[in-house]
C-alpha cells in the first residue's frame, strides 16, 4: 500500500508528496491550503496552476520568482493592458514556461478577473462563498483530481470567458488556497490550516 505521509528529518509528519526537497516541503507547510484574501496572489496560483498543466508543481514552484518578474507581480491592471510586445517578449523568456496559449490566457484572464472583482468585490469574495468545509478528523486519503464544486467552479469561469481553467486546474487551486484542506490526517500541518480556514470562513 503505497504511503500518504512520511515523517522528515525534522521529526514533522506531512503528506508524502513534498519528498524531501525544502522548497517543496516549505510550500506544503507554509502555503498550500492557506486562505488568501489578496486579488493578485489569488490571481497567480490560478495563473501558475494554469502553466502547471502538464507539468510538475515543483517545476513551477522553482520558476515563481521568474513568473512573478515576467507578470509585474500579477498586477491585474498592469497585465491586463499587455499587447503583442509583451507577448513576444513572454515567448523569448527562458526564465518561465513559454506556452504562447497560456501566456494569452493570462492576460485574458486578467481582464475577466477585474470584471469579476467589480461585480463580486474581489476575488476571494467570489471564490470562497461556498467552500468546501471538511472536518478536521476526516481521514483522507485517497485525493480526487477533481470535484463537483470544481466541475462548476470551472464552467462559471468559462461561462465569463476566463481560459485554461479546466475543472482539475480548478480543484488544484481549491486545494492549493484552502477552498478544501487536502492534507491527510496524518499531517501535523494539517490542523494549523484547519484552525487558519476557521478563522477565515468565520
Amino acid at each position: 500500500m503505497a504511503n500518504y505521509y512520511s515523517t522528515g528529518s525534522d521529526g514533522i509528519t506531512r503528506c508524502s508528496w513534498p519528498g524531501n526537497d525544502e522548497l517543496y516541503i516549505s510550500y506544503h507547510d507554509h502555503e498550500w491550503g492557506f486562505p488568501e484574501r489578496e486579488d493578485s496572489k489569488l490571481f497567480e496560483k490560478i495563473c501558475l496552476e494554469g502553466f502547471q498543466s502538464g507539468l510538475s508543481w515543483l517545476t513551477i514552484l522553482r520558476k515563481r520568482d521568474n513568473f512573478r518578474q515576467a507578470f509585474s507581480n500579477f498586477n491585474l491592471e498592469i497585465v491586463s493592458k499587455f499587447g503583442e510586445k509583451e507577448i513576444v517578449n513572454l515567448l523569448h523568456n527562458e526564465g518561465i514556461v513559454r506556452h504562447e496559449g497560456k501566456i494569452r490566457s493570462v492576460i485574458n484572464n486578467s481582464q475577466k478577473a477585474l470584471q469579476l472583482i467589480e461585480e463580486q468585490g474581489s476575488l476571494a469574495h467570489y471564490f470562497y462563498s461556498q467552500p468546501e468545509l471538511i472536518e478536521m478528523n476526516r481521514t483522507k486519503t485517497i485525493i480526487p483530481s477533481e470535484t463537483e464544486h470544481s466541475v462548476e467552479l470551472s464552467k462559471d469561469l468559462k461561462r465569463r470567458g476566463w481560459t485554461w481553467i479546466g475543472p482539475t486546474t480548478i480543484y488544484s487551486f481549491m486545494q492549493a488556497m484552502g477552498v478544501v484542506n487536502d492534507h491527510i490526517h496524518e499531517c501535523e500541518i494539517r490542523k494549523i490550516v484547519e484552525l487558519d480556514r476557521r478563522e477565515f470562513f468565520s
